[in-house]
């Protein structure tokens, strides 16, 4: 079924460009869906009207065959959000204007597309850093202390601001709001806009004294210690968060601290998953005989028994002693035998070979 643009956008067959312009910035600001009472059906169709009739070339294949004319080989639709209308057509026009009676552009939908610009919480910023443990920290788990330079809170004033025994004061600036509100008009009409007053950081307070320490900012960049809880299995690479632990800012919340953890290379283990695994190199003797091997896991020693026989590249397990997978619960040892063959034989070997060699051996 063929769509009516210009009945859409509640104008004649016969309008110029800027009636069509300026009856689609009406449209737009009364359906917007960031809007009070907006319809986002309503301001894709009004879009989608726009972009066809504001082009053109568009416009006159539309009169000729009506809105099909798009599944005619001729699609030119934008792609993008509400139907793929590229605002920056809406600053044509004003841009030499600068800050004009329609005040800055970029402010304007800055606000109007985040929700009228509401307030946003202050937060300090993230930040990250590294440490090293060895493997078997890594396994068991450890507990770190490290040093790291960054804005913190002021000690002296615990992140207040205020001179100690200094009372606080109501913000002139807010008027003990916390926010200050704006309205800028536009071509969408008057759009409000709620911002956290700069001068308080939103509290509505402002202290009487501020503190020598920190010069009222209730921040400043100094060393701070910090506990770490390296978990148990740990893997190289991987990120511990720990929330509120980042930066400092003032009167806000603080950002988080992600560490990365590096993990040393042990001599003997490596770990496959819940497992560790290592290789044994056997004599030949050994391999046929049997014997029984010390073997110095992570946490103490064990006797491994290596059977009568095994044969090349087998692998025993040793349950129970691998990567902590719960409280009551752990991986096992993997154990691949290497066995190792003479390169050159002595006379005396030669002939107990020879000999096993005749009963099939």
């Amino acid at each position: 079924m063929s769509k009516d643009y210009y009945q859409t956008l509640g104008i004649n067959k016969g309008a110029s460009k800027e009636e069509i312009k300026k009856a689609f910035y009406k449209l737009a600001h009364k359906y917007h869906p960031d809007k009070k009472g907006g319809n986002e059906g309503k301001f894709k169709e009004v879009n989608e009207a726009y972009q066809v009739l504001s082009d053109d070339g568009k416009r006159s294949k539309y009169d000729q065959f009506g809105s099909g004319f798009e599944n005619m080989g001729t699609n030119e639709g934008a792609q993008g959000g509400f139907g793929g209308f590229d605002f920056s057509d809406f600053a044509e026009g004003f841009s030499a204007q600068g800050e004009s009676a329609f005040g800055n552009l970029n402010d304007i939908f800055s606000d109007f597309f985040t929700g009228g610009g509401r307030a946003q919480a202050r937060r300090g910023r993230d930040i990250s850093t590294e440490i090293q443990v060895s493997f078997s920290d890594s396994i068991f788990g450890i507990n770190r202390k490290i040093l790291i330079t960054k804005t913190s809170n002021c000690l002296t004033c615990n992140g207040s601001g205020a001179k100690t025994g200094s009372t606080m004061a109501t913000c002139k600036h807010c008027n003990g709001q916390g926010k200050i509100h704006e309205t800028k008009r536009s071509f969408l009409g008057n759009i409000s806009s709620t911002k956290i007053c700069e001068n308080c950081y939103g509290t509505g307070e402002v202290p009487k004294e501020i503190c020598d320490k920190c010069k009222g900012k209730g921040v400043l960049r100094r060393e701070e210690e910090i506990s770490i809880v390296i978990p148990a299995g740990i893997r190289d690479g991987e990120m511990i968060r720990m929330s509120g632990m980042g930066e400092a800012i003032s009167k806000g919340t603080m950002g988080d601290l992600y560490i990365k953890i590096n993990v040393a290379l042990h001599p003997v283990f490596k770990r496959e998953g819940s497992d560790l695994v290592m290789n044994l190199n056997l004599k030949l003797s050994d391999a046929l005989l049997g014997r029984e091997f010390p073997i110095q896991t992570l946490d103490g020693e064990i006797k491994v028994i290596i059977p009568e026989g095994v044969g090349i590249n087998e692998i025993l397990r040793v349950r129970g002693r691998g990567v902590p997978m719960s409280k009551s619960k752990r991986g096992d040892i993997l154990i691949k035998l290497n066995i190792k063959l003479p390169g050159k034989l002595s006379r005396k070997s030669r002939e107990i070979i020879e000999e096993l060699k005749e009963e099939g051996i």
